[in-house]
Parts: C-alpha cells; sequence; structure tokens
C-alpha cells in the first residue's frame, strides 16, 4: 500500500468524475480531497501543501490553467496532472510548457492515472533531483517519457493523425513502445470514448488467428461449441491494435485486406457480412518491406497498412531521454516497494547511457525494476551483469546479420534467398549478399526453420 502525509487534490465541477477519482486514489491508499471549483480549493484552509494536484481544464470561473497559473506565481510547487474532456493539443503543449506533469484525456485508463500520481508523489518527497524534476515535467505525454528530437519529431505525428480515421502502421524494434503510441492516438481520437482492442497477432496460434480476429459461429470447427463475437466485433466504434501484424498467416492476410477494403467480414464458419466500424492501428517490429521480397507479406495488405507510417527510434538513439526513463521508473517501482531511494549512483548512470539497449525500454524497464527489488539503501545501483550481452560487436564475418534484431533476421535471409533463387554459397549467393560465410548462412537458415527450396528458381 502506497503512503503518503500529504493529500491529493482533486478539482473537477463534475462530481461523479470528482468522487471517482478521489475513491481510485484512496483505493491505492492515499489520502484524497476532492473540490467543486478552483476558489474552492484555494480557499480550503490546509496546513500542508497537497502531494499533488489532479484538476480539470475546464472549471467555471478560475479554469485549470488560470489555477495554475496562479499557483505559479505565488512560487507555489505542486505536481499537476491535467484532466480534459477533449484531446485538445494547443492546450496541452500550453499546460506541459507551463509545467505540468502530465495530461490525460477522459476517459483516462486508472492505472495512466495512478503512475502519473506516483511520480507527482516522488517529486514532492524530493525523490528526483531538481534538474530531473523539470525535464521529466517538460514533456510527458500520455505517459510517454522524453524530450529528444527523435521522440518530438514521433509525438508530432502523433499530434497530426490522431484526430483523422487514417489506418496507421507504427514500425519499430521491439521494446520501443509502439502500444503505447498506438494508445495514445486512440486516447487523442473522436473514438476515445469507446474501445481500444489490443491483438498480438505473434502470440496466437496460426489456426486460431482467423477465429480470434473475426469472430466463430458454432460448429465451425471442432470445440466451437457456441457462437463467439472477435476483436473486430468487440473493437466496434472504436480502435483496434493489431501488434505483430507481419506475422499473420497468408489466409488471414487476405482476410483482413476485405475488411480494410470493404469495411466488413464474416465470421469463421458464417456466411452473413457484419460491417466493420472501427479504426486500424498496427505495428511491426518486422521488415514488411523484405518481406513482401520474400512472398510472405502481401503488397496489397502492406499498401492498406502503410497509410500513414511512424517509425519509433530505438532507445540507442535517444539517448538523451534516458535518465529521464530511469528516472521514472525508479519512481513507480520504488514506490510500489515501499522504498525511498534519493539519487543514482552516477556510475550507474553512465552505464545506463553507454549500454546499447538492444531490448529498448522495455529491458531498461525491467532492469530498473530488479534493480529497485534488491535495493537496500537510498542511492540507487546496478549490478552491471545484468545488462545484456547479445549486443557486444561480432567479429567482422558475422557483422550484416549480427548488427540486425533477431527479429528481421528472417525477412533479411529470406529476402535474399528469393533474390538468388535459394542459392546460399558462391560469388551470387545469398551468403556473398549478406557478407556471412555460408556455413553461418546455413546455421541461421536451420535454427530459423528457413525452407531454401521454395525459393528455387522454376
Amino acid at each position: 500500500m502506497s503512503d503518503t502525509a500529504a493529500p491529493i487534490c482533486v478539482v473537477d465541477d463534475d462530481a461523479s468524475v470528482r468522487e471517482a477519482v478521489g475513491s481510485l486514489i484512496r483505493s491505492a491508499g492515499w489520502r484524497a480531497e476532492t473540490f467543486a471549483s478552483a476558489q474552492e480549493f484555494l480557499a480550503s484552509p490546509r496546513t500542508e501543501a497537497p502531494s499533488c494536484l489532479v484538476l480539470d481544464v475546464q472549471l467555471p470561473g478560475l479554469s485549470g490553467l488560470d489555477l495554475q497559473q496562479e499557483l505559479a506565481k505565488a512560487d507555489v510547487q505542486i505536481p499537476i496532472i491535467f484532466l480534459s474532456g477533449r484531446g485538445d493539443i494547443p492546450m496541452t503543449v500550453r499546460a506541459i510548457k507551463a509545467g505540468a506533469l502530465e495530461f490525460l484525456t477522459k476517459p483516462f485508463d486508472d492505472e495512466d492515472l495512478l503512475n502519473a500520481i506516483r511520480q507527482g508523489i516522488a517529486i514532492t518527497r524530493g525523490h528526483t533531483p531538481r534538474r530531473q524534476r523539470r525535464n521529466l515535467a517538460q514533456h510527458s505525454f500520455e505517459g510517454i517519457t522524453g524530450t529528444s528530437a527523435a521522440l518530438r519529431a514521433v509525438l508530432n505525428q502523433v499530434e497530426l493523425v490522431a484526430p483523422t480515421e487514417s489506418t496507421v502502421l507504427i514500425l519499430g524494434e521491439t521494446g520501443t513502445g509502439k502500444e503505447l503510441i498506438a494508445r495514445a492516438i486512440h486516447k487523442r481520437s473522436q473514438r476515445r470514448s469507446r474501445a481500444f482492442v489490443g491483438v498480438n497477432c505473434a502470440a496466437i496460434p496460426q489456426s486460431l488467428v482467423a477465429s480470434e480476429l473475426f469472430g466463430h459461429e458454432r460448429g465451425a470447427f471442432t470445440g466451437a461449441l457456441q457462437r463467439r463475437p472477435g476483436r473486430f466485433e468487440l473493437a466496434h466504434g472504436g480502435t483496434i491494435f493489431l501488434d505483430e501484424v507481419g506475422d499473420l498467416p497468408a489466409e488471414t492476410q487476405i482476410a483482413l485486406l476485405r475488411v480494410l477494403q470493404e469495411k466488413q467480414f464474416e465470421r469463421v464458419g458464417g456466411n452473413q457480412s457484419i460491417a466493420a466500424d472501427v479504426r486500424l492501428i498496427a505495428a511491426t517490429n518486422r521488415d514488411l518491406q523484405a518481406a513482401m521480397a520474400a512472398g510472405t507479406f502481401r503488397d496489397d495488405l502492406f499498401y492498406r497498412l502503410n497509410v500513414f507510417p511512424i517509425e519509433l527510434p530505438p532507445l540507442r538513439e535517444r539517448r538523451e531521454d534516458i535518465p529521464m526513463l530511469v528516472e521514472v521508473f525508479i519512481n513507480l517501482y520504488a514506490s510500489k516497494a515501499g522504498k525511498k531511494i534519493r539519487s543514482i549512483d552516477k556510475n550507474t548512470l553512465a552505464l545506463l547511457q553507454s549500454h546499447p539497449w538492444p531490448g529498448n525500454i522495455r529491458e531498461l524497464q525491467n532492469v530498473i525494476e530488479r534493480s529497485v527489488i534488491v535495493c537496500e539503501t537510498e542511492n540507487f545501483s546496478l549490478d552491471e551483469s545484468w545488462l545484456s550481452r547479445n549486443s557486444l560487436p561480432a567479429g567482422p564475418g558475422d557483422q550484416p546479420l549480427a548488427a540486425q534484431t533477431a527479429a528481421r533476421e528472417r525477412e533479411m535471409i529470406e529476402a535474399n534467398l528469393a533474390a538468388t533463387g535459394g542459392r546460399v554459397s558462391g560469388p551470387a549467393g545469398a551468403a556473398a549478399k549478406l557478407g556471412v560465410p555460408p556455413s553461418t548462412l546455413e546455421s541461421k537458415i536451420r535454427s530459423l526453420n528457413i525452407d531454401k527450396h521454395r525459393f528455387t528458381f522454376a
């Protein structure tokens, strides 16, 4: 259970929202005080400043932004989390620039709000150095933390495409935050009040993917004892997020293409067309261009998905965000563990910033969580042996393959096998094109279960 001496104040003129947020805060173990207006909050007698302020933007009389300005003028430093009934981008930018910790669009995810509150409490308690506090407040966008140019370019794209109905294809390595970006697009869209349904296509057995996405009729296959709606039906009116879309089997790619072209689908075993009123966001860590060259991904489906592509930078290309992310994760897991961590060992921070992070933000988050669990002092440090070793430099002959993520190796190999008619050896073979010894490529082909013979020219 969390604890804090100072209360968390909630200011919202909607009584139902005010009480719901207050109850959520109390259920997390914190004290909550609620107010119907900014004036009521300012007039309330208090002996201590709140540890955090959850503030509606649109308030009668003095608005939330006005209250933020009044507190700044009085030099009252309270972490502020704004709530808004609409995704107003200029208002968001104005609030964030003025120092707001977070800006959430209603209806918001409970865990997003609780995470923001944890950050606010950590700042108030002094867990975060002043320089880092300022950075944390400068850019937290729907739970996405960072101020690097690479990340700002991505968030600008999110702001542009979110209000539209366009299909979005998010590209990036594993662990770069593709689902966070998808959720940010949904939360800023006209469909934000409806469902966001996520599907990891790679986690579903290929024989069941069509049933999972489109549902099935009773008796459609062995074990189908009753009609079951699919994810597209569950997402009606909202957004469906297809993660790892590059792993879809060929027959499901055809069905998905029909959904995009005709806005309708049929359940497995059925013959009735069902309207698909959904916005589609897809993501993959695969090289779809290489997959198309290899014949494993349909060209026409790619062009339907690739309406508005957003490419996420790997963490190694936004190293300036690492200290900020480290602070966020330390605050999060220290709060959960009931620990006080006030500083970070300088050597640890340097190590974290120099590591290539092949697993990206997810790897960083896991390392921080584990380190917080074993941390027994108020100074955060890291066991270097916990950092992955699979990104160490390889030999010269292996470099072209080793430089790629495991998820992209198959596409690279298959694309080159397709170009060489399945030939591995020789000056015109796939091994020479990839710059690796034929024996190394043969080993890779076996480990990835690639059938090189299907690429042989007729």
